[in-house]
């Protein structure tokens, strides 16, 4: 559950991108959308070791 402490001064709409901020920093959606399917942990490292060969790739290529 997200906190907000909003004092009477504070519009709603500086309340709500302190919201959206803290929701982003959190990372909750992207929580969400991980766990929306389940991934075999092989096809995690899988893919954990392609990005890693790209970004090797574009390190290489721009050095």
């Amino acid at each position: 559950m997200i906190i907000i402490d909003v004092k009477e001064s504070d519009s709603l709409d500086k309340a709500l991108k302190r919201y959206k901020k803290k929701f982003e920093r959190i990372g909750i959606l992207k929580e969400v959308r991980r766990r929306s399917a389940f991934i075999k942990p092989s096809v995690e490292r899988r893919d954990e070791i392609k990005k890693a060969i790209r970004r090797e790739k574009y390190l290489r290529n721009n050095q």
